[in-house]
């Protein structure tokens, strides 16, 4: 892709990841519009970006609420006009023992992680459609996507869904020009520790503790982490090469392979019930064409 005159949507683009990604591709000569829920992160980011020679425009917004997602596309195609990248980049997180966990803390981290990428692409990826430009869609997940524990127990389940979303959205566009990545990070020097100072009141009902101390503890740990503009850099070989995971961190191979050898293992073996496999496979493939027949009637010949 020619970046040149070209405009990205970047959720959580003050800081961060996000911020990382607005530099790069504003280098690149895209057209950025940052939106952030905070308003003084953005103005400070646009000074930055606009330091660099970048043409940056920023959008206060809740990423959890939709008619205001709406409106900032909107207002976005007004100031730059089409978009051609979008990143669903901004997350929240809180941690603790799962079954100490509130319908709140489900909310929060769910209507960020999860209803935030939805509203996204429910916003662009028909815009996207009709400019008929192409383009290309990152959703940030974690490697939390791959696996869970108790005490990221919310944060992993919201970013499997973003993981699987993206599969899918992946296999929806791509006849129709538009590529979708998944960017499954694992520690970056972002300011996510702090994100419990964005948790709306409406779900203040926590069943967790977190105080000043703990804030301090995960500062430190993503004071370690991978600088944003190299992950973001990752992010654009990855575009460039229309991949779909992108999963900079070495470090994550000894994690991935235990959990996907626990999978294979479950399997029974290849050559076993070679009679049953045969008759859901002649199943399967009678549903996908009739469905192929009845999607192309209902939605019309490009729909698979």
């Amino acid at each position: 892709m020619d970046y040149r005159g070209k405009t990205a949507f970047i959720t959580g683009g003050a800081s961060g990841a996000g911020l990382g990604q607005a530099k790069v591709f504003g280098d690149a000569g895209c057209n950025v519009v940052i939106a952030d829920i905070r308003h003084e992160a953005i103005g400070a980011a646009l000074e930055e970006l606009k330091a660099r020679g970048i043409r940056a425009h920023g959008i206060q917004l809740d990423i959890s609420d939709r008619a205001a997602f709406a409106a900032a596309a909107d207002e976005a195609e007004r100031v730059f006009g089409p978009l051609h990248l979008l990143f669903n980049t901004a997350g929240v997180s809180i941690f603790g023992p799962l079954e100490q966990a509130s319908y709140d803390d489900y909310d929060w981290i769910f209507g960020v992680n999860w209803w935030g990428v939805v509203n996204s692409m429910q916003s662009w990826v028909p815009r996207m459609l009709a400019h008929g430009e192409g383009g290309h869609i990152v959703n940030t997940a974690s490697l939390g996507c791959f696996f869970a524990n108790s005490g990221a127990g919310i944060y992993s389940a919201s970013k499997f869904a973003v993981h699987g979303i993206s599969m899918a959205m992946r296999d929806a566009l791509k006849d129709k020009g538009i590529g979708v990545s998944v960017l499954c990070p694992a520690n970056i020097r972002t300011n996510i520790a702090e994100s419990i100072r964005t948790r709306p009141a409406h779900l203040s009902n926590s069943g967790y503790k977190v105080d000043e101390r703990e804030i301090a503890a995960l500062h430190e740990i993503y004071a370690q982490g991978m600088d944003p503009e190299e992950l973001a850099g990752h992010v654009k070989e990855a575009i460039a090469e229309n991949r779909f995971y992108i999963i900079p961190y070495p470090e994550a191979r000894p994690m991935l392979e235990a959990a996907f050898q626990q999978v294979l293992d479950a399997l029974p073996p290849v050559d076993s019930d070679l009679e049953g496999q045969a008759k859901r496979g002649a199943a399967m493939g009678r549903y996908i064409e009739a469905r192929r027949r009845m999607d192309a009637e209902r939605y019309g010949e490009s729909s698979r």
